[in-house]
């Protein structure tokens, strides 16, 4: 229940988050934005969630996860649903920058929650499964956002991404509980996640995957509907498509990271994966479809199917009082990223090309794999507190 409750509820925040692009042709028509303007929309969530993932880590730390989504998800729903009554640009970007910084509360705690349910031998397929709320989210966007467009306009569709969102509050508080014997964070608890050179290695290695996955899965649309000429329902279609495929290999490489009692190994050759799926594409922007979409399904799949072992591995280092926190440090990386790929990826279309955009993006994953060969493996004990008991299946 505690692990439906958390992927429940980052599914409706994953909607805004990783759906938004669906979006993408309707908000350019309706708000005539150029290609750069739209690359700001697109990170804007992420922009919101930069400065505010560290806090709502920390604050998971000290409150309980049940307490933090809850409020997040509830302010985001109402910032995503006030959105739908903007007529200017600035003001669309200020709603969701505002709805980024209160939904980042589910991605730093919820994360925390499987860390105090799981042990170090399910772990990973816990978190597999928690993470397979991104794409759960992203496809269910993807395949309603421009029907929902087309019948009532950008409007209609923040206004049921932004109930999404409070509803996902609504269940988080309703059905999430604290696990048993929970660690109290104390201060150096708190701060050593910043303090640890392997932290930094870790979140700055991973954080480099998505210049790739961010370039794929944000863009698909765009790219597709303008450069290749495919109605803005069939390219959200290969969004929705990469999503699903998506959930599978999240759970499978957590399942994957359990068998091998690894996480840092799996993750460096996903990366590897990564890079030579992003540098295809970019050989193939003006290849038949028929060739260029499996190539993007593979490139976007590979994309998002990371990103639950990098977070299990940054709890497993950190271990269970500073979790939260580890979670929150690594969002807080991955976040810069995340609020600065779209925008520069966008920029760097306009002024050179699709081609070179998407070669240059496959560069990111191949500088992280090479910064993750310095960190070591964790140890996999350092999750559930020593002394507590087996949590019985149903309870989670």
């Amino acid at each position: 229940m505690i692990l439906g409750a958390g992927t429940l509820a980052q599914a409706t925040f994953s909607a805004v988050s990783v759906g938004l692009p669906a979006l993408a042709p309707a908000l350019r028509s309706h708000y005539r934005l150029s290609l750069a303007e739209t690359g700001v929309v697109l990170g804007a969530i992420g922009i919101g969630q930069l400065p505010t993932l560290l806090p709502w880590g920390l604050l998971a730390d000290r409150i309980g996860e049940r307490l933090v989504i809850a409020l997040g998800l509830a302010g985001a729903g109402g910032a995503i649903a006030a959105a739908a009554a903007t007529q200017r640009y600035a003001t669309l970007v200020v709603l969701l920058i505002a709805g980024g910084a209160l939904g980042a509360s589910v991605n730093a705690a919820s994360g925390r929650a499987v860390m105090g349910w799981f042990g170090a031998d399910e772990r990973g397929l816990a978190l597999g499964i928690r993470q397979t709320a991104i794409p759960i989210g992203g496809a269910a966007a993807a395949a309603t956002l421009p029907w929902l467009a087309s019948a009532g306009g950008t409007r209609l569709a923040f206004v049921v991404l932004g109930c999404t969102c409070a509803a996902g509050g609504l269940i988080a508080g309703a059905l999430m509980r604290e696990p048993p014997l929970r660690a109290t964070a104390g201060l150096g608890d708190l701060t050593r996640p910043a303090r640890d050179p392997r932290m930094w290695l870790l979140a700055g290695g991973s954080a480099l995957y998505l210049t790739a996955q961010m370039a794929v899965t944000t863009f698909v649309v765009l790219f597709l509907h303008e450069h290749r000429g495919l109605s803005s329902h069939a390219a959200a279609g290969v969004l929705a498509g990469i999503n699903v495929l998506a959930i599978g290999a999240r759970i499978g490489a957590g399942r994957w990271s359990d068998r091998v009692r690894a996480r840092l190994r799996p993750l460096r050759l996903v990366g590897v994966g990564l890079t030579v799926g992003t540098a295809i594409v970019a050989a193939l922007v003006d290849a038949p479809l028929a060739v260029l979409v499996p190539a993007l399904v593979v490139a976007g799949v590979l994309g998002l199917s990371w990103n639950g072992l990098s977070f299990t591995a940054a709890a497993e280092a950190a271990g269970t009082r500073s979790s939260g926190a580890a979670i929150g440090f690594q969002q807080t990386m991955l976040g810069v990223l995340i609020a600065a790929v779209p925008p520069a990826f966008a920029a760097l279309v306009v002024a050179t090309s699709w081609r070179v955009a998407f070669a240059l993006a496959a560069v990111g994953p191949a500088l992280g794999v090479l910064a993750l060969r310095r960190v070591p493996e964790p140890s996999l004990l350092g999750g559930r507190t020593r002394g507590t008991a087996a949590i019985p299946p149903a309870a989670r």
